[in-house]
């Protein structure tokens, strides 16, 4: 089996962190959204790969061949991003007649990875939600057999998302399919959806079992991404490499704190994660992703995202207050 994983997009909704950095290698609870994805698949047994790059492609490139040079890893650069099932069929001459794992590059869900992956049908993943149309929705009768698939749709029949976890034992049918809503021209939003694709599969015969996801942790953009550290944080703990010692400062667990980092007079903590070679000093930080070789003094921060390289300067000030004033330096 093969794993695809694609990851053209530009990440506009976490602009402006995603100007210089793919999304999928911005850090969440101490580790990137891509090694989550790669980690759990690697996990449940596959070794082979199929990277769909665009944007930046070549600091994805450069990090997976780095982090996992034990995988046999292929690249493809996705030139126009014209969606999911263009990026897909970008990979059919790699691919041939092997069964295939998607992962879309923003999806970190919490599943049993071993008893999907031994299945012998097609399964796509799946999570109940608030609101439908913001996702392609499967349809399912009382067994759990998939009856219909539709992108974003603007009157839902169903509030089962699909989560971006696709196993796809019929690829023949698939790429076919692929090829048919090129040739037709069917589109959403512009794009020719992976969804389509798998609808065209149901309606040639293809049966789809839905497979239901613990948990879905969302990285699409700034709140939602803080939120999943902080979920994520709960269930990993803390950790701060090489046990480093930081003067004068307290650290309020849950945190990940990476090498060679230089941290005084301050509180760190919860929910924070800290890339290596950063300094900092007389602040306060909570619920926060603050990146590498960054430079923050005098600050307090709360549910902010620090990119690496960034230096923050806060404002000291000495104040002698009377009874009864109110102060407020928003």
């Amino acid at each position: 089996m093969k794993a695809i994983i694609p990851l053209a997009g530009a990440g506009t909704q976490l602009k402006p962190h995603t100007f210089t950095q793919p999304k999928a290698l911005i850090p969440i609870a101490g580790k990137t959204i891509l090694r989550f994805i790669v980690d759990q698949l690697y996990e449940g047994g596959i070794h082979e790969y199929i990277f769909i790059i665009g944007y930046l492609g070549d600091k994805i490139k450069d990090y997976v061949q780095k982090t996992y040079p034990h995988l046999k890893s292929h690249f493809i650069q996705q030139q126009e991003l014209l969606g999911t099932g263009h990026a897909i069929e970008l990979s059919r001459t790699i691919v041939g007649d092997d069964e295939i794992f998607v992962v879309m590059g923003d999806t970190i869900c919490e599943f049993n990875i071993r008893e999907v992956l031994s299945s012998n049908e097609n399964l796509l993943g799946i999570k109940k939600v608030e609101d439908p149309r913001l996702f392609g929705v499967a349809v399912l009768d009382k067994d759990d057999n998939i009856e219909q698939l539709v992108e974003k749709p603007i009157i839902p029949t169903s509030n089962h998302a699909l989560v971006g976890l696709y196993k796809i034992k019929d690829t023949a049918l698939l790429f076919e399919c692929l090829e048919e809503i090129f040739i037709k021209n069917i589109k959403n939003n512009g794009q020719y959806n992976l969804t389509d694709a798998l609808e065209c599969m149901i309606k040639k015969g293809a049966k789809f079992k839905a497979f239901k996801v613990r948990n879905w942790y969302d990285c699409g953009k700034k709140e939602t991404l803080l939120e999943s550290n902080s979920i994520l944080f709960k269930k990993n703990g803390t950790t701060i490499i090489n046990n480093q010692q930081f003067e004068g400062t307290i650290i309020i667990n849950p945190v990940f704190i990476a090498e060679d980092c230089n941290i005084k007079n301050s509180i760190i903590g919860p929910n924070v994660s800290i890339g290596p070679n950063t300094e900092i000093k007389n602040s306060v930080i909570n619920d926060s992703l603050i990146g590498s070789h960054s430079h923050i003094n005098d600050a307090v921060l709360t549910n902010s995202i620090i990119g690496s390289d960034a230096v923050v300067n806060g404002l000291k000030r000495s104040l002698n207050i009377g009874d009864n004033t109110a102060i407020d330096f928003g």
